[in-house]
């Protein structure tokens, strides 16, 4: 018998024969139907390389290094001869170490390119033949399935790699999952969610909602021409509602009733920001109770952290997060772009698992300009051919069906949910009026006038300038703070803001040392359930401005209230790069009101429609010349949303992170997750500047931590020189 694997706590032996034929059947079990031959042979064929005398050797104990997986690339080679042969070679050679760059022809062996791996030498592998038979499988009509709706060669290259990608998830995650199911035994249980139950629930949850208000009647009336397009066929639903009008339970409800007519497996959120998940992911639990078990993938959440959890339920969560085997998912956008543009199986496992489900991109004007060709492509692939469908939501849509059709498939469905906007006026909940330059003194000094302010600034130095001048009680924000002192700050926040209403409930005659100041960068934006009487927000693009300005009478209750919008004299001089700013600039002048609708439709014109090159920058297609020299490896490595020219610094702040860096001195390892909490982000300029302070250190892991606590402050994050010593 040949062995695959050994069960090291029972001795047990699973054979090639089984591993490949199981792996076969769950390959073919995920797969689309067009697929499911050409899955099915690519599981039987991967570990063909363990027929191999070297590795059975290595399997029995010798201590050799043996290379299975160039094997069973090239028993594909021999039998097929066009682009479904690749794409099987470049999932079979790559099923442990990542989808590798094709190379050249001209690649030698000793090179980790596909062309070089594949010329190889292996040991003789042929007794596979006795014990795995392959399906017949129709590969021109692979090929016609993988070239249709491809108007030219850049399209099919991004296609072709789209697949590549998603038959590699299929495979990667059916061989994880026998593995673990022989060496583990039986799999923990899967989170569970019964979509009928929540939907019960939020059902519930509306009815104590009155409409006894001209806004609530508008509220209501808005979200009903949403439930009306329940059951219509379209791929991408748009969502385009006004902040304050329950944006996120009525994309909730319509999101399980699609998922419960269509039969939709799962219901994927998708957040740009970990801070507008903590607040989504608790309104979803709080409404669904135990009928729903969320999974919530984020770098600043660890469920080890979290209390009352069986080490049972701690395991499933464990596995769920690997490759997304849940119904409810709310996840960021990074780790969801970022999965379906890897070449390596620990991220690239979820991809199959976000077909047959519901994706509601939250935030999607958010979208990064520079990524944007291939975030909406990937989302237009898996709505086209994965049977899912999307819902973009955002109180300030872009034209996103002309942006669609102009940079991906032009075949998409695309409906729009809430087609009458009369009643978006009501939302209106504050005017917007531009200052001009303001010095810093200037700035607070108006801001100081209202009873409870929220100043937004572009960057992280200029905050902390800003919070040193002002006074009374002041809250600060950025990431040159941890993940835990924002919370706990905004939990503060939150608290004083309740406290100055309940106290002073007319708002008047409020003394200076009892108002509420918050000075900012643009992170509290979105997904911050705050409310202001006044709003200030240093010019930037107009999403940003008005996403800010949502914070400014949020509830309504004033009858005139106003978001400033203001330059800073300190940056009078400087020449702006900024599009963004830019273009809001010249539209300030223009419209009265910057909120109007055209005011929005003309911003994203000018900023989607003149910056084609930008766009398309990050485009597959833009790295290769056809399907026969795609750089999976590389083009991996250059796709990150978050700027790489950032570095996180791990910052000491109770006990769990403190063993947590004693752990990492130690042994030089430790658990990333649940550091994540514990950083801060600085700029690679801010680095270099701490490191020859010799104030941070990373014991040889990568992982940098500071040194010295002189060198941070609770209220305003991170410093570069230490703390003032009075004696």
């Amino acid at each position: 018998m040949y062995k695959a694997h050994k069960n090291e706590i029972t001795g047990e032996i699973q054979s090639v024969k089984e591993h490949s034929i199981n792996t076969a059947n769950l390959c073919r079990e995920f797969a689309v139907p067009v697929l499911k031959d050409m899955l099915y042979n690519l599981g039987l064929l991967h570990d063909v390389g363990k027929y191999q005398i070297s590795f059975q050797k290595r399997i029995n104990g010798s201590n050799i290094r043996v290379e299975h997986s160039t094997s069973g690339a090239k028993v594909v080679k021999e039998k097929y001869s066009n682009g479904v042969a690749l794409m099987m070679e470049y999932c079979i050679i790559g099923h442990h170490s990542g989808i590798p760059d094709a190379g050249t022809i001209s690649d030698t062996p000793d090179m980790t390119t596909l062309y070089g791996r594949i010329k190889r030498q292996c040991e003789n592998y042929d007794d596979y033949k006795k014990e795995l038979e392959i399906l017949p499988m129709d590969n021109n009509d692979i090929i016609r399935y993988l070239s249709c709706d491809c108007k030219n060669k850049f399209e099919l290259i991004d296609k072709y790699a789209f697949f590549t990608r998603y038959c590699f998830s299929c495979l990667t995650d059916a061989d994880s999952l026998d593995t673990a199911k022989f060496c583990r035994g039986p799999e923990n249980r899967s989170l569970h969610t019964n979509f009928y139950k929540c939907l019960d629930q939020i059902n519930k949850s509306f009815t104590g909602f009155v409409c006894n208000t001209e806004l609530q009647k508008a509220r209501s009336k808005i979200q009903g021409q949403v439930y009306k397009k329940v059951g219509h066929d379209a791929g991408i639903y748009l969502m385009n509602m006004p902040t304050g009008s329950g944006k996120t339970l009525c994309s909730a409800k319509f999101a399980l009733e699609e998922a419960i007519i269509k039969k939709k497996k799962r219901i994927i959120y998708v957040i740009p920001y970990n801070s507008i998940i903590e607040q989504t992911a608790e309104v979803f639990e709080s409404v669904f109770g135990e009928n729903a078990e969320i999974l919530r993938h984020q770098s600043t959440f660890s469920y080890e952290d979290k209390d009352g959890y069986s080490e049972d339920y701690r395991i499933t969560i464990k596995n769920a997060t690997e490759n997304w085997d849940a119904q409810i998912i709310v996840t960021t956008a990074v780790q969801f772009f970022e999965s379906i543009y890897a070449n390596k199986r620990g991220k690239l496992r979820k991809l199959h698992n976000m077909a047959d489900s519901v994706l509601v991109f939250d935030e999607v004007h958010l979208m990064p300009i520079d990524f944007l060709q291939p975030c909406l492509e990937a989302i237009v692939y898996i709505t086209s051919y994965l049977n899912s469908e999307a819902v973009f939501l955002t109180a300030t849509m872009p034209d996103f069906e002309k942006l669609i059709k102009k940079y991906t498939l032009r075949g998409s469905k695309i409906e729009n949910l809430v087609e009458d906007t009369s009643l978006f006026y009501l939302f209106d909940k504050c005017n917007y009026k531009d200052l001009g330059y303001l010095s810093d003194e200037k700035l607070i000094t108006i801001s100081l006038e209202s009873v409870s302010s929220l100043i937004v600034v572009n960057k992280k130095k200029t905050a902390r300038r800003l919070y040193e001048l002002c006074r009374g009680k002041k809250f600060h924000l950025s990431t040159y703070m941890t993940a835990f002192d924002r919370m706990k700050t905004i939990a503060s926040i939150k608290n004083e803001l309740q406290n100055l209403e309940k106290n002073f409930p007319n708002m008047k005659n409020v003394p200076e040392n009892s108002r509420v100041t918050v000075i900012s960068t643009s992170l509290i934006e979105a997904g911050v359930d705050l409310d202001f009487c006044a709003v200030f927000r240093e010019l930037s693009g107009l999403d940003n401005i008005l996403q800010t300005g949502g914070r400014c009478n949020r509830e309504g209750k004033l009858k005139n209230a106003t978001t400033y919008i203001f330059q800073l004299e300190s940056e009078k001089n400087k020449i702006s790069n900024d599009i963004r700013a830019n273009i809001t600039k010249g539209l300030i002048k223009k419209y009265e009101n910057i909120s109007c609708a055209d005011c929005i439709r003309e911003y994203y014109d000018m900023l989607f429609f003149s910056q084609e090159d930008r766009i398309t920058n990050m485009a597959m297609y833009q790295e290769c010349t056809d399907i026969l020299s795609i750089p999976f490896q590389s083009y991996a490595n250059k796709f990150e949303l978050i700027d790489s020219k950032t570095v996180s610094i791990v910052v000491e702040r109770n006990r769990t992170s403190s063993d947590l860096i004693k752990e990492l001195e130690d042994t030089g390892k430790t658990d990333v997750r649940k550091l994540q909490m514990y950083t801060c982000t600085i700029y690679q300029q801010e680095f270099d500047d701490l490191l020859t302070q010799h104030m941070i250190n990373d014991f040889g892991s990568g992982i940098w931590c500071l040194m010295n606590s002189d060198y941070y402050d609770i209220e305003t994050g991170i410093l570069f020189e230490g703390k003032d010593c009075f004696i």
